[in-house]
């Protein structure tokens, strides 16, 4: 009869400790060159977050549909010279992000030898349930920081969207300062390089 083991019952050599010594960082540049040479895909689940690289959370099926119904959504309401982009990279200072959802100023054409960075971007949408914590701390902290005017979390556990506006840009602690809930029966607006193009259905959005 097979027999499971209790991870206190495993030996330190078959356990991946965290290292507490320093760990190399890379830069994004190095990032860069490892994808070009093949060390990373684009098949590996991982993303380049304040010089780590991070596993990317799994993605479910309710994950999948809102994040297409907020692709679409905002793909809807768009004025000319924008488009909607769906887990594709972004570039800041030291991290590469792939948001669930991004506007993207001009048209794809123009990112043929670069992804788009701060500068290009009007909103980055990251749809939550498992990546809660992390959408809360270190992308929250990474757009902030980079200067991404706004910056949404489709909250699956709590039934929300969080928006947060106002970034501080690079600081010791960089964080958004303006923070709004919508709930089930709120619309939210969607700002547009300082203008509202619409609103969105909380509602219709949500699972």
């Amino acid at each position: 009869m097979a027999t499971s083991t209790s991870p206190l019952s495993l030996t330190p050599e078959k356990i991946a400790a965290v290292p507490t010594e320093v760990i190399w960082r890379l830069s994004v540049d190095q990032y860069h060159a490892m994808l070009r040479a093949g060390i990373l895909t684009e098949d590996d689940p991982v993303e380049m977050l304040e010089g780590w690289l991070v596993t990317k959370m799994p993605r479910n099926p309710q994950h999948r549909v809102v994040t297409q119904l907020t692709r679409e959504a905002l793909a809807r309401l768009l004025p000319g010279g924008w488009y909607v982009d769906a887990q594709e990279p972004i570039t800041t200072v030291d991290s590469e992000p792939e948001p669930d959802v991004t506007v993207v100023r001009g048209e794809r054409r123009q990112y043929l030898d670069r992804h788009p960075g701060p500068q290009d971007v009007a909103l980055v949408v990251e749809v939550a349930d498992s990546s809660l914590q992390k959408d809360r701390s270190s992308k929250k902290r990474i757009y902030a920081a980079a200067g991404i005017r706004e910056y949404w979390i489709v909250n699956l556990i709590e039934g929300q969207f969080e928006v947060y506006t106002e970034p501080s840009g690079p600081s010791e602690q960089p964080d958004y300062r303006q923070h709004r809930k919508y709930g089930p029966s709120d619309t939210v607006p969607v700002i547009i390089d300082g203008h509202e193009v619409g609103r969105l259905a909380v509602q219709a959005l949500l699972p």
